[in-house]
C-alpha cells in the first residue's frame, strides 16, 4: 500500500538511478531526518545525550566496519583498536592546539595508515586466518597504548579533552555536540549510500563474491583489498575522534578493549551485512536491548519478589549479544535490514499474494 510502484514510469536514467525512487521511501527519510534535526527541542536532554548521541556515534563506526565486512567481505576483529588510534591521535592533536577539523582528519589518516599495515594480511590469507591477524592487531594496539606513557600517560591514566570548536562553534553543550555527531554520521551514511553506485563499490562487491574470479576479470584484488581497509579504517578513526570529543570527553586505555570490537561486530551482524540501514538498526538493538532487559528484570524483581544476583544482571548484556548473534545467524543471516526488506517487498504488491523476490 505504502510502497506501491503503480504509476512510476522512468523516462530518464537519472530517475532510475535515484537513491530512493519510491515516494514513500523519500517521505520516510525526510521524517526521520526531521526528527533527528528537531530532537534537541522535542525530547529531554537526558535522552538526547544518553541515547541518541551514542547511537549516532556507534552507527557511524558500524558503517565503517560494514564497508569492510559487508562490502568487501574481509573479516576484522580489531575495529576497536582502529577507533582507539583515531581517538588518541585526534586528542593529542587537539591538546597541542590543532583545530578539531584537522585533528579529526589526522586521526582518521593515522588509523588508516596503521590499519592498512594489518590489512595487508588480507593479501595472503582469508577467513579465520585473517580474523586472527586482525585480532592480533587489537591486542598489539591495546598493549602499545597502555604501556607507552607518551600516548596514554600510563595504563591507568586518563587524557582529558580540552574545550574544542568546530567551524567556529564551541562543542561544550549537549546540543552542539549532538549536531556535530549528527553531521558526521550524515556524511558517512551519504558516502555509504553512494559507494555502491561507483566503480569502487562494484569492485569491492566482485572481491567479496570471488576474489580470484574478480582478478581474472581485471579487478586488482591487491588494490581494492587495501583500499577497503584504508577507507574503513579512516572512517573508524573519525568515529573514534567523535566518540572521544563528543561523548567520552576523555580517553583511557580501558575504553577500547576487545569488548568494543565484539560489540561493533554484533551490530553489523544483527543489523545486516552489506546494508546501509543495517548498522543503524543493529546499533540501536545492541545499545538499547540490554537497557530494556535490565529494566524488565528490575521491574520483575520488584513486582514478584525475585532475588536476581547482581553478577547475573551484570552479565546479561553479554548473554544478550551472544543470543542475538546466534539467533540472527540461524533464522535471518542478513539481519534486521533483511527483515525490513521482506516487509517492504510484501507491501510492494499488497494485497496480492506474490511478493517480489
Amino acid at each position: 500500500m505504502f510502497y506501491r510502484r503503480a504509476g512510476i514510469r522512468h523516462t530518464r536514467y537519472q530517475d532510475e538511478r535515484q537513491l530512493f525512487p519510491l515516494g514513500f521511501d523519500r517521505l520516510l527519510i525526510l521524517v526521520i531526518l526531521a526528527f533527528l534535526v528537531t530532537a534537541p527541542f522535542t525530547i529531554d536532554r537526558l535522552y538526547l545525550a544518553g541515547y541518541l548521541l551514542p547511537w549516532l556515534i556507534w552507527s557511524s563506526a558500524a558503517l565503517g566496519l560494514n564497508l569492510l565486512m559487508g562490502g568487501a567481505g574481509q573479516i576484522h576483529l580489531g575495529y576497536g583498536a582502529v577507533m582507539a588510534i583515531g581517538a588518541y591521535g585526534s586528542v593529542h592533536m587537539v591538546r597541542f592546539g590543532v583545530p578539531l577539523e584537522i585533528a579529526m582528519i589526522g586521526g582518521g589518516l593515522l588509523s588508516a595508515s596503521i590499519g592498512i599495515i594489518f590489512g595487508a594480511a588480507a593479501l595472503r590469507v582469508k577467513g579465520i586466518y585473517l580474523a586472527m591477524a586482525t585480532l592480533a592487531m587489537q591486542y598489539i594496539v591495546d598493549f602499545v597504548i597502555s604501556q607507552t606513557p607518551a600516548i596514554s600517560g600510563g595504563s591507568l591514566a586518563t587524557l582529558q579533552v580540552p574545550p574544542v570548536r568546530f567551524l567556529g562553534v564551541s562543542l561544550r553543550g549537549e546540543v552542539e555536540t549532538y549536531y556535530f555527531a549528527l553531521g558526521v554520521c550524515f556524511v558517512i551514511a551519504l558516502f555509504m549510500l553512494n559507494v555502491g553506485r561507483t566503480s569502487f563499490g562494484r569492485a569491492l562487491a566482485a572481491v567479496r563474491e570471488k576474489d580470484y574470479a574478480a582478478q581474472i576479470l581485471g579487478v586488482s584484488t591487491f588494490k581494492y583489498k587495501l583500499l577497503a581497509f584504508w577507507v574503513s579504517s579512516f572512517i573508524g578513526g573519525v568515529a573514534g575522534s567523535v566518540l572521544a570529543v563528543c561523548y567520552l570527553r576523555a580517553v583511557s586505555p580501558d575504553q577500547f578493549h576487545i569488548e568494543l570490537s565484539i560489540q561493533l561486530l554484533a551490530m553489523i551482524i544483527v543489523g545486516g551485512l552489506g546494508s546501509v540501514l543495517g548498522p543503524f538498526l543493529g546499533a540501536a538493538l545492541i545499545l538499547f536491548a540490554p537497557i530494556v532487559l535490565n529494566n524488565m528484570l528490575g521491574f520483575a524483581a520488584t513486582s514478584f519478589g525475585m532475588n536476581i544476583p547482581i553478577d547475573l544482571r551484570a552479565h546479561l548484556p553479554l548473554m544478550a549479544y551472544g543470543a542475538l548473534v546466534i539467533g540472527f545467524l540461524l533464522y535471518e543471516p542478513l539481519g534486521l535490514a533483511k527483515v525490513y526488506g521482506n516487509v517492504r517487498n510484501y507491501l510492494l504488491v499488497w494485497p496480492f499474494r506474490h511478493a517480489q523476490r
